[in-house]
């Protein structure tokens, strides 16, 4: 008992909420190129959507800048070009009828600017907060697995703030679904940071304990390295199960037994998948 609260201490230092509060309160800048007013409007109201509270939308209009604005400052973050204009690279044509393939390539090229895109721009929040959730299920489905095999830890590449051989799988994937919970909620304009989440960190660290000792009781009944997907793909569907549990608390939407049967049914599935590749890599 001693030996794991020392690991979950370690591992609970290396998490940083001032960190994400850098990245997400950063301010950003976007330009707009248009033909006319109307499509001027049109990226506008995708931006700062009119069902925002007054005050929030005046803010976010004050981020926005048409080409030829005065005030507009001498460099931007992001360029959106109205559809049927020529854009150069670098800046992106945006339908506000269809806008998923611009966003998905916006975060893709600017993976430094999603927490803070996520957190002032609306539609943006939900991307980012898919991207957060199935990102952190991965990483403790690898660290899951890789703590399974003899003489493997997971590399600083792979797991960039991983603290090694000296945390157990519990205290990891603990303190990972605690950096998710700061994560999501900075994403989702909420408060972020230990004083501010106790109730979130509460909770999952009370259900870290039932998660591990089902994947180790099912993990251990399965031969041959089935076991090893098993394992991968509990820690998978569990952090996904919080994390949804996180986002529909920010949403403020109810998330009932049958919502969470659900997501874990669909995360377990798509963990086994990841697990067996990650297993498969690492044999």
């Amino acid at each position: 008992m001693l030996k794991q609260v020392r690991q979950a201490r370690a591992a609970f230092s290396m998490l940083n909420p001032d960190e994400v509060r850098k990245k997400a309160f950063r301010p950003i800048d976007i330009g707009l190129v248009a033909s006319n007013g109307d499509g001027y409007a049109a990226m506008e109201n995708f931006l700062a959507p009119a069902g925002l509270p007054h005050e929030d939308r005046i803010g976010l209009m004050e981020q926005i800048h048409r080409a030829g604005d005065q005030s507009a400052p001498d460099q931007v973050d992001l360029v959106f070009y109205q559809p049927g204009l020529e854009n150069p690279e670098g800046t992106y044509s945006l339908d506000p009828v269809d806008t998923a393939a611009t966003v998905d390539a916006i975060l893709k090229n600017h993976d430094d600017l999603s927490l803070s895109l996520a957190r002032q721009f609306p539609a943006f929040r939900r991307p980012v907060v898919e991207q957060i959730l199935h990102g952190v299920a991965r990483e403790n489905a690898m660290f899951a697995i890789t703590t399974a095999l003899p003489n493997l830890i997971p590399s600083f590449i792979e797991l960039p703030w991983a603290i090694g051989e000296f945390a157990s799988d519990t205290a990891f994937l603990t303190a990972n679904q605690v950096r998710m919970a700061f994560l999501i909620a900075a994403a989702c304009g909420k408060s972020v940071g230990y004083k501010e989440q106790v109730a979130e960190i509460v909770s999952i660290a009370g259900g870290a304990f039932g998660w591990r000792a089902l994947a180790r009781e099912l993990a251990g009944k399965i031969p041959l390295g089935g076991g090893l997907i098993v394992k991968g793909a509990i820690a998978y569907a569990g952090t996904m199960v919080v994390g949804k549990g996180l986002e529909y608390l920010h949403c403020d939407r109810e998330y009932s037994a049958k919502d969470r049967e659900l997501v874990y049914q669909q995360a377990y599935e798509r963990g086994k998948s990841v697990s067996e590749g990650l297993a498969t890599n690492r044999s």
